[in-house]
């Protein structure tokens, strides 16, 4: 299988080798550095960190009811995406709305997402795209994922679904 690969702002891609678990990052505050502040050790495998989170949260809604089978790649890969949780809120990406379109070449096995950030200075977004490749490299078929990011239209809280809206207020989150 391929790596995932990204573009936009910052890439996306799967970090190799191993960790997991046991390699998770231990942040320690910096003096130093002011409230809110941490430091990473140097030789910090990130990929371990990535791999350990995948964008999993316990408490993400299962998918909305779909009539019927997904009718393509596409289809299959964008009903996927409703098991990556943001990773602040327990909401889905599509149900925040910030996944803008899905293509899918199926003889190729290669799934475009394109998508968008709540803000262009997103700490998450390498996280994020992680998750989206990560999750849809699991769908069978899929060779190849590229997250494109798309600024334009720019997101506002109106691309937010109702099932989104509904899971943020329990969260007490007012839209």
């Amino acid at each position: 299988m391929s790596r995932g690969k990204a573009s936009g702002v910052a890439a996306g891609r799967r970090a190799g080798g191993g960790g997991g678990p046991a390699g998770l990052v231990q942040l320690r505050p910096e003096p130093t550095g002011g409230p809110g502040r941490a430091r990473y050790e140097e030789g910090t495998d990130f990929g371990a960190v990535l791999r350990a989170t995948r964008g999993h949260r316990d408490d993400l809604p299962p998918p909305p009811e779909f009539e019927g089978p997904p009718a393509d790649l596409a289809e299959r890969a964008r009903r996927a995406l409703y098991e990556v949780a943001d990773p602040e809120f327990p909401i889905s990406l599509v149900d925040l709305g910030l996944v803008y379109g899905v293509e899918a070449y199926e003889e190729a096995g290669r799934v475009t997402v394109r998508m968008t950030f709540t803000a262009m200075a997103c700490p998450c977004v390498d996280f994020i795209r992680w998750d989206v490749i990560e999750r849809l490299e699991r769908e069978p078929g899929v060779r190849e994922v590229e997250v494109e990011t798309v600024w334009d239209p720019p997101w506002t809280t109106s691309r937010i679904s109702e099932r989104g809206r509904e899971r943020l207020r329990r969260c007490g989150v007012s839209i």
